[in-house]
């Protein structure tokens, strides 16, 4: 079959999208999705997205990691394809989409797309690391001289030895300043260094202002693929009205043949 798709990307976090609002995708086939997401044979992407159609919301995000499987929420890929949904039409500035973890609300401006995480009610602190959930499991640890940090060997040590075969994302950070943090993460599913990890510069920066790092409740964070900016609120020792914000830009789109 004649594939039609779009490629994405949110601070080097890349993406093949595809408009699945006919139902036209096998999503069960596990092989095609990791084939499409392959840098060599396929199109090339940490991940593959479909939009389609939901009752309760404008639109409905289901996010497959490269390796094929349905995977966690993904915060850039959410950026991503309520740009893609923006192209085609679905909204003009502002939009609320279901995902695997609930229902979020964004917005748009030019490239720049604004998106409401999911509340977060603990951060389990561990004697040299964090963990919590922010949409996907993120595991955060401070390190020096990041630019030098090994990142997919300590990442993938962390994410079995600790974590298992389900895994979690693994997070390295380093302070910049009071309000800003360098970010770098092996996520699970990709299975290596990804340039950008939205629900992971979330989980760094909520993790940073538990800590005492940083009293700043808009904290900018830098990746490898560009920055981004986290905005948060805290009551009662919960995370409220957590927004995710950075670029978000078509990169191309053609057809492709897939053999099912």
């Amino acid at each position: 079959m004649e594939l039609h798709f779009f490629k994405y990307q949110g601070t080097g976090n890349d993406f093949v999208i595809i408009d699945n609002r006919q139902h036209i995708f096998p999503k069960n086939d596990t092989k095609l999705i990791s084939k499409l997401c392959d840098r060599r044979f396929g199109i090339g992407g940490d991940g593959l997205m479909l939009l389609e159609n939901d009752n309760m919301s404008d639109f409905k995000m289901v996010y497959f990691n490269a390796d094929g499987k349905e995977g966690s929420m993904c915060g850039n890929g959410g950026r991503c394809l309520v740009a893609f949904a923006h192209y085609l039409g679905i909204f003009k500035e502002e939009t609320t989409f279901n995902a695997v973890d609930g229902l979020h609300f964004a917005t748009i401006s030019g490239k720049q797309v604004k998106l409401k995480m999911i509340d977060v009610d603990k951060i389990h602190q561990k004697p040299n690391h964090s963990f919590l959930d922010t949409g996907s499991p993120h595991h955060v640890q401070l390190v020096d001289e990041l630019e030098k940090f090994d990142v997919p060997k300590e990442g993938k040590k962390l994410r079995y030895g600790i974590y298992g075969e389900s895994g979690s994302n693994i997070n390295f950070v380093e302070q910049k300043a009071e309000d800003a943090f360098r970010v770098r993460t092996y996520e699970r599913g990709v299975e290596d260094e990804t340039y950008s990890c939205g629900t992971g510069v979330t989980a760094a920066a909520l993790t940073m202002f538990e800590l005492g790092k940083t009293a700043a409740k808009q904290i900018h964070i830098e990746t490898i693929g560009g920055d981004l900016i986290i905005y948060f609120e805290k009551h009662n020792g919960k995370y409220t009205n957590i927004f995710l914000e950075g670029p978000a830009e078509q990169v191309f789109k053609g057809t492709i043949t897939c053999s099912i």
